[in-house]
């Protein structure tokens, strides 16, 4: 991620400008484009290892795509955890919730860049809706982090459980002859699960039934949309 500088020049290293209001707009509009513009990297090496001959295991065009289309979503999930956790840490006042997450959007950085190396190799492209999904996410997480640190953490809990059985499908649905993508996505299910064991561990409220009822109808919208869009 880019540091800002001091815009008014080098000329007093002494001298700090004082931060305004528009600083932390500014700070998030950046990381915003690096996340949508794939200027992201990895600071854990991709449990796909590297690339071999095995790409021919997935036989036909079909299973290729199918194998996209399930990564374009995964891809998506990921905008949206980086979205999500970003909104919740920006208006959250307890410093310690916001460490918790600031650490798991770092972690979620990581299975970005793989979905995204993923989808390269396929042959394919991330939704052209992301710039949509990361906005819609940013929004809620702002309103999941003013309600106060349990329904914050709760919030992330209910997130990170309701990604876990995503990707617990996925890995069903996944052709057989895709260990690459599969390696990706049993590597990001193991860090959501640590995720919301944390969370859980830090106070989370549990979140009322009809708020998870309107989670995973979003979500639903979300991958149903990606897989294709």
């Amino acid at each position: 991620m880019s540091k800002h500088t001091n815009p008014a020049g080098t000329g007093h290293p002494g001298i700090r400008r004082q931060q305004g209001w528009l600083d932390p707009v500014i700070a998030e509009i950046d990381i915003a484009l690096q996340v949508l513009g794939g200027g992201v990297t990895a600071g854990r090496p991709n449990p796909a290892g590297p690339r071999g001959p095995e790409e021919s295991d997935l036989g036909d065009d079909t299973q290729k795509q199918h194998a996209a289309g399930l990564m374009r979503v995964n891809h998506v999930g990921e905008i949206c955890a980086q979205a999500l956790y970003r909104g919740q840490a920006s208006v959250c006042k307890d410093p310690q919730t916001v460490g918790l997450l600031q650490h798991a959007a770092r972690e979620e950085v990581d299975h970005l860049a793989w979905c995204s190396q993923r989808l390269t190799e396929l042959s394919s492209r991330p939704s052209l809706l992301n710039p949509l999904w990361y906005a819609g996410a940013f929004t809620l997480g702002m309103i999941a982090g003013r309600a106060g640190v349990g329904p914050n953490l709760g919030f992330m809990a209910e997130t990170e459980r309701q990604v876990e059985a995503h990707l617990d499908d996925h890995l069903q649905r996944l052709p057989l002859g895709d260990d690459r993508s599969r390696r990706i996505v049993e590597q990001m299910k193991q860090d959501e699960i640590g995720h919301r064991i944390t969370a859980e561990t830090h106070g989370a409220t549990p979140m009322p039934l009809p708020v998870r009822g309107l989670m995973k109808l979003m979500s639903k919208v979300m991958t149903t949309t990606a897989y294709k869009i």
